[in-house]
């Protein structure tokens, strides 16, 4: 494969969101008293109640869903699909030159955190998650980290591009 400003741009992205979100678990892995079974993880109010950090050691996927599955399943489900798909999603990032820089940015961010996600299940067997927030009952997530953050901001901007696109045909 030729390395391209194009392609060099998208292992950048992909770099760069790995390196962000591993650092962030660091300090907060080496920082923040983590939730064991006996008791709760330390909650550090950084902007009053609506903005809380915490270390939260997730088994599971989004929101801890597959915590209960069985090991093999969790190995198939948690390790090895998510690979092969950010495989399949990089192949094609690299491939489709018809791509513009925001879906690019989009799909490097959505590879790059879902590499730092897979890499704490293989390194740690959970991910860290440490993010929460409350915003009075209008709005409330569960606990998340980095990577989450930058597959969910690559999804919403893959929709918005997506959806200017169907305004301009």
């Amino acid at each position: 494969m030729k390395l391209t400003k194009r392609s060099i741009y998208i292992f950048l992205v992909i770099i760069l969101t790995i390196a962000i979100d591993q650092i962030s678990k660091i300090i907060v892995r080496t920082n923040v008293v983590g939730r064991t079974e006996v008791s709760p993880s330390e909650r550090i109010s950084l902007i009053s109640d609506y903005f809380i950090l915490m270390n939260v050691e997730n088994t599971g996927a989004f929101l801890g869903m597959g915590s209960d599955l069985s090991p093999t399943l969790r190995i198939i489900l948690l390790l090895i699909l998510p690979v092969v798909v950010l495989g399949f999603v990089l192949r094609h990032i690299l491939k489709d030159k018809t791509l513009d820089n925001w879906s690019l940015f989009a799909f490097s961010s959505i590879i790059g955190g879902g590499i730092a996600n897979v890499y704490d299940r293989i390194a740690y067997g959970s991910v860290t998650d440490f993010l929460f927030i409350d915003l009075g009952g209008v709005f409330k997530t569960g606990i998340f980290n980095l990577a989450d953050l930058s597959v969910t901001t690559g999804m919403i901007i893959l929709v918005i591009v997506s959806f200017r696109k169907k305004k301009t045909t």
